[in-house]
C-alpha cells in the first residue's frame, strides 16, 4: 500500500508513521509536512532512512503539490492541523488556513484522483462540552466552543459534504485527548513533566476540575490502523481512551511519579470557553471493528514520564525555543 500522510512530523502523525513502518515494512509512506512550530523532523529521526519512507516539505494548501502526491498514493491519512486551543484564541487565522482551507484543498485533489480511502483525523472537541453525565456518540451535534474546535468542525463538515456530493471515500476519526512520547512540550501533560524535571511550577487552569478522556498515543495509532484497513467509508468513528480524569488528578499522578509535592502546582486564570468535560462513546468502533484501548491511564502516564526523563535531547531545545519566542501561553502567564 502507498500512503500519503500529511502532518506526519507532528505528535500523533509521527507515532502513526512509526507504527506503520514497524508493522507493515513493505508499505510506501510519503510524509508531507510544513514543519510549523510543532512539526519536528527529529520525531522520526530513527526511521528517516527506512526503505519506503520519504519526507516532503510542503503545505496542504498547495494544491499543485497535493494533487501530484495524491496521484501516487492509494490512501491518504490527514493529520495536518493547527491544534493548540490557546494559540487559536490568540490568533485564529492559521487555524482557518490549515484546518479549513487545507482540508478543502486535499478534498479537491481527492476528487480528481482514484484514492481508495481518505482518512481525516479530527478531535472530540468538535462536540463541545458535556455535563457530569453521558458521552458523545458519532451522532452528537457538533457544538465547538473555541476557534480551534470550530475550525476542526468545519473540516469535518467539508469531509462529510465531499463524501455525500462527490462520493469521496472518506472516513472521519475523532480521538479523545492523546498523550505520550514526542508530544510538543506546550501541551498539558508534557508541559507538566518537563517543567517538573526542570524544577519549575506546573500551571493548572482554574481549580483543575476540567475532565478529559485520556488516550495513550499507541492506542490511537492502532485504532487508525484498524479504521484505515477495515473502516467503512462515509462513516465517523469515535476513538476514546476510557480514561476520564480531572486535570488535577493527572497533575497528581505526575507529581508522585517525579517525587514532587503539590507546592509545585500554580493555579492560573481559566481560559475563555474552556469546556468542562469530554467523554467518547466507543460502542461503534468496538462493535464493528473490534478495537478498544489497551493502555490504562496510570500505565500510560508512567510510560510517558519515563520517556521524557530519558529524552532530554528531544524536548530541551523545544522548551528553549518556546522561552526565546515568548509566544507560548504559559511563558506569558
Amino acid at each position: 500500500m502507498r500512503l500519503l500522510i500529511t502532518g506526519g512530523c507532528g505528535f500523533i502523525g509521527s507515532n502513526f508513521i512509526r507504527h506503520i513502518v514497524n508493522k507493515y515494512p513493505d508499505y510506501e509512506i510519503t510524509n508531507l509536512d510544513a514543519l510549523t512550530y510543532a512539526g519536528n523532523t527529529e520525531n522520526l529521526k530513527d526511521i528517516k532512512d527506512k526503505q519506503g519512507y520519504s519526507f516532503i516539505y510542503g503545505r496542504i494548501e498547495d494544491s499543485s503539490s497535493v494533487r501530484d502526491l495524491m496521484r501516487e498514493a492509494d490512501c491518504v491519512v490527514n493529520f495536518a492541523a493547527e491544534s493548540h486551543v490557546d494559540r487559536s484564541i490568540a490568533d485564529a487565522q492559521p487555524f482557518l488556513m490549515t484546518n479549513v482551507i487545507g482540508t478543502y484543498v486535499l478534498l479537491e485533489a481527492a476528487r480528481t484522483t482514484p484514492i481508495k480511502k481518505f482518512i481525516h483525523i479530527s478531535t472530540d472537541e468538535i462536540y463541545g462540552e458535556l455535563g457530569n453525565d453521558g458521552k458523545f456518540t458519532e451522532d452528537t451535534p457538533l457544538r465547538p466552543n473555541s476557534p480551534y474546535s470550530a475550525s476542526k468542525a468545519s473540516g469535518d463538515m467539508l469531509v462529510r459534504a465531499y463524501h455525500e456530493t462527490y462520493k469521496i471515500p472518506s472516513i472521519i476519526i475523532r480521538p479523545s485527548n492523546n498523550y505520550g512520547p514526542f508530544q510538543f512540550p506546550e501541551k498539558f501533560i508534557p508541559l507538566m513533566i518537563t517543567n517538573l524535571l526542570q524544577d519549575k511550577p506546573v500551571p493548572v487552569y482554574g481549580k483543575g476540575e476540567n475532565i478529559r478522556d485520556w488516550l495513550f498515543v499507541d492506542d490511537c495509532c492502532t485504532a487508525i490502523d484498524v479504521i484505515l484497513h477495515n473502516g467503512e467509508t462515509g462513516e465517523a468513528y469515535n476513538v476514546g481512551g476510557n480514561g476520564e480524569r480531572k486535570n488535577i488528578e493527572i497533575a497528581g499522578m505526575i507529581l508522585e511519579l517525579l517525587g514532587k509535592d503539590r507546592s509545585h502546582i500554580k493555579y492560573v486564570q481559566d481560559r475563555p470557553g474552556h469546556d468542562y468535560r469530554y467523554a467518547l462513546d466507543n460502542s461503534k468502533i468496538e462493535s464493528r471493528l473490534k478495537w478498544r484501548p489497551s493502555v490504562k491511564v496510570e500505565e500510560g502516564i508512567k510510560r510517558t514520564v519515563q520517556w521524557y526523563k530519558g529524552n532530554e535531547w528531544w524536548w530541551k531545545p523545544l522548551k528553549e525555543r518556546l522561552a526565546a519566542e515568548s509566544k507560548g501561553f504559559w511563558e506569558k502567564s
